[in-house]
């Protein structure tokens, strides 16, 4: 089952400083801001360096070369083929997916996940059946090779990982103060309250990690996990849209029917069908949850000072299929989304009913976005 939806590249080289937060405080902020550090999830992430992954050793190189002669080679080997097995069975990004399966209990420590991986059924199930996540594919899956991961896991104990980590990350718990301290300016809460016409639980915690590039990660809850050293605007702009997902009822009539129309339009099925999994997205579902979310947050990192221009965002991220992400950015713009706000799931609806979405009226949208021919929408020519 393709459910890649809680998976966000983000560019940190090409992130700017935020500005002032400037007329956000004028009532009290929705948004109550938690951060801290995970040396669970850490080792999840540090799973994708280890299994050879070009994605993650173009930031990880050194590190796993420091790192994976300290493991018994039977494992080193069985890391990569864990990789490729969880890739076959169509359940995903290794480490990504067991963020998910794993936040649903403690995550403090190796020690934690091993204990997890022994008993999932006690320590996890409950929590990840409950969750927006849930997939019981991904579970059998996980069930299979839960004897292999508390394996590796065990491993990496044995091999120091905690000290490893300690060593490259440093300075943590001041990078946490500090960021606090900044996110204070920003409600994001509201946002997404206004923009989707929804409830939500006002905390949003962030998990600062040492080795998760370049994905954000949104886990269980209200949740996500990102870089330690990305800055303050890549912060807000990756809970801007991470909380959204779903942004609608994906098994609701409105996206039903998006889903209808759009999988007779050639372009977005060839997009979804031809551009690099590595990626992600590669259902329909999956895409149209990601790029209605990143509409959203398009707007709302505008509205907070920190938003990237969405033609430069859009080209530049995961080589350019996010063309339906400029179209409905677009749509919304156009019908002042920012400041009306109301239910998603009734604009969807509308989107569909008035032949919005059909591909003439969307292509043109998405160009004129995106800065881009019709004719050149996807895939990019390379220069």
């Amino acid at each position: 089952m393709e459910r890649r939806l809680f998976l966000a590249a983000a560019l940190a080289g090409l992130a700017a400083a935020p500005r002032s937060a400037k007329a956000q405080q004028r009532k009290p902020s929705r948004t109550r801001w938690k951060v801290r550090a995970s040396e669970g999830f850490d080792a999840l992430a540090f799973l994708g360096p280890l299994a050879g992954r070009e994605l993650y050793l173009r930031f990880y190189r050194a590190d796993a070369d420091a790192f994976a002669p300290r493991l018994p080679p039977a494992i080193r080997t069985d890391i990569a083929a864990l990789w490729q097995d969880a890739e076959k069975a169509g359940f995903g990004l290794l480490g990504p997916v067991l963020s998910v399966l794993f936040s649903g209990n403690d995550d403090s420590s190796l020690a934690a996940l091993i204990a997890s991986a022994a008993d999932p059924e006690a320590r996890l199930l409950s929590a990840y059946r409950a969750s927006d996540n849930w997939s019981e594919s991904d579970w059998a899956w996980f069930l299979s090779a839960a004897p292999r991961l508390k394996a590796v896991l065990e491993a990496m104990q044995a091999a120091s990982f905690a000290a490893f980590r300690a060593e490259r990350a440093g300075g943590l718990d001041t990078r946490i103060a500090g960021l606090t301290r900044d996110l204070a300016a920003y409600d994001v809460i509201s946002l997404h309250e206004k923009l989707t016409g929804r409830s939500f639980d006002p905390e949003i915690e962030v998990i600062l990690l040492q080795f998760c590039k370049p994905h954000g990660i949104k886990v269980q809850g209200q949740t996500f996990l990102q870089a330690a050293d990305w800055n303050t605007a890549i912060t807000v702009r990756n809970a801007a849209h991470e909380m959204l997902h779903p942004p609608v009822a994906m098994g609701g009539p409105a996206a039903k029917a998006a889903l209808a129309v759009l999988g007779k339009d050639a372009l977005i099925m060839r997009v979804v069908r031809d551009h690099e999994p590595q990626w992600g997205y590669t259902t329909l579902d999956g895409l149209l949850n990601e790029d209605l979310a990143q509409a959203l947050d398009q707007l709302i990192g505008e509205a907070l000072g920190v938003g990237r221009n969405p033609a430069d965002r859009w080209r530049q991220s995961d080589d350019g299929i996010h063309v339906l992400a400029g179209a409905f950015y677009g749509m919304l713009r156009d019908d002042k989304w920012i400041e009306t706000g109301g239910s998603l799931e009734e604009w969807l609806a509308r989107a569909v009913e008035t032949g919005r979405l059909a591909p003439a009226r969307l292509h043109a949208v998405a160009a004129r976005v995106l800065e881009r021919p019709v004719t050149g929408l996807w895939p990019l020519i390379k220069s």
